[in-house]
Parts: C-alpha cells; sequence; structure tokens
C-alpha cells in the first residue's frame, strides 16, 4: 500500500479512491481527508495533482497501514458515539468501554450535501448526531442500557429549549425518541480518549453551565461541561 503510485490521471485516481471507498469505516473523518482528492474527478476540471492532493495521497497510504483495530461489538457494554460537524464533513466514532478501556468500533464519516451546505451552524450539529445514530441505528437499538453521545457543540441548547421547531427539526425529534440515550456536551480540553473527534474552541458555553431536559419524546439529553449530574 505504501508502494501504491501518484495517480497521474482520472482513471488511476478513481481506481485508488475505489479501493479506498471500500474500506473507509477504517479511517477516521474520511470524507474530510478526500476533499482535494474528489475535487479532481470533476468534470471540466483539469487533473492538476497538487501540494494538497499529494498531502491527501499521501495521508491515506499511510493511514491504511497504521488504521486502528476495530473491535467486535457487544450489546451489554456501555456504548459511546462521538461526532463532529464541520462547514463541509459529518465524522462519528462508535466506541464501547470494557475492563481494557475504550475500544473504537467503527469510525464513519459524510461529505455534507450541497443541500445540508447551507444548513445554520446548529442544524449541521445536529444532523451530525442523526446522521451517526441512522448509520449505527441496528446497534444502538440493540442495546441494553442507554447510551452516550459526546459531543463538542454547546449550540444544541437551541434544539432543546426551543419551543417552535422547523419541520426538519421536528422530524429529527421525532427520530431521535426512537432511542435511550443522554448527550453530553464535551469541551475539547475536557476529551481523554485519544481518538475524539477535532473540536472548536468557539463554542465553549461559560464554565459550570448545565444544560438538562427531556423533550416530548422521552429522547433525554444532558449537556454539560464537567461531567454527569444527577437532576
Amino acid at each position: 500500500m505504501l508502494n501504491w503510485p501518484q495517480p497521474r490521471n482520472i482513471k488511476a485516481l478513481q481506481y485508488f479512491l475505489g479501493f479506498a471507498n471500500f474500506y473507509h469505516c477504517f479511517i477516521k473523518n474520511y470524507s474530510k481527508k478526500i476533499t482535494a482528492l474528489t475535487s479532481l474527478l470533476k468534470k471540466d476540471s483539469p487533473f492538476i495533482f497538487n501540494e494538497e492532493a499529494l498531502s491527501q495521497f499521501q495521508t491515506l497510504r499511510e493511514e491504511f497501514t497504521t488504521a486502528p483495530i476495530l473491535a467486535h461489538f457487544n450489546p451489554s457494554l456501555p456504548t459511546i458515539v462521538e461526532d463532529d460537524a464541520s462547514d463541509y464533513a459529518l465524522g462519528a466514532v462508535l466506541s464501547q468501554v470494557n475492563e481494557s478501556g475504550k475500544n473504537s468500533i467503527a469510525f464513519d464519516s459524510h461529505k455534507l450535501l450541497p443541500a445540508e451546505l447551507n444548513y445554520e451552524i446548529h442544524d449541521k450539529e445536529l444532523l451530525g448526531i442523526v446522521w451517526a445514530l441512522k448509520r449505527w441505528r441496528a446497534f444502538l437499538l440493540s442495546l441494553s442500557n442507554p447510551f452516550e453521545v459526546l459531543t463538542d457543540h454547546s449550540s444544541l441548547q437551541y434544539f432543546i429549549s426551543s419551543k417552535v421547531l422547523t419541520c426538519c427539526q421536528a422530524h429529527w425529534a421525532e427520530f431521535l425518541s426512537e432511542f435511550q440515550s443522554t448527550i453530553t456536551y464535551c469541551p475539547g480540553r475536557l476529551a481523554t480518549s485519544p481518538d475524539a473527534l477535532s473540536r472548536r474552541d468557539n463554542v465553549y458555553p461559560e464554565r459550570g453551565v448545565d444544560f438538562i431536559s427531556k423533550n416530548p419524546h422521552n429522547f433525554y439529553q444532558v449537556i454539560k461541561q464537567d461531567g454527569i449530574q444527577e437532576s
């Protein structure tokens, strides 16, 4: 894999990405890491393998040879979903905790569609959670106990406290009602896992502020800064 030659044309790049896409679940934030490469596949665009494309190509080659070993899913273990939404893509990690610590079960990512690129930031963040839960719905619904969603987005309080939801938000709320879960606000400086997704500093709330609520659909959500407290 490390000796894979640099693609010299669209056909060669398509061949490489075809292989990469088949194993993309082993690469965290995969969609973010191929943006420069996929842009070279656009029609009427010159095939110029610039420094950014070369960097992404080399990074992928290395990651495919050092990708973490994924653990088998166990419905009886504590389960964590970590999500991240950027301007252009979504990323998520499914993990479980056993006596040896936190183990990754799956990685996934999604390049935002043109319509999704226009979402407000809080809607992108909510979309990230909904998308991750859809990806692993079968796993999550089989759990014996509630699972935890870790997010670095404090603006999720907008969704919880709002009395008026858009049609899209109402649809998401109905979907989220299927799950027994908590959403925990986890600033990057408090994240201890090396596999934690990238986090932004500009969404941190004031220290000590907790937001706890329960929506009409029984989707219990907790957004906090310094750990879970009983309400």
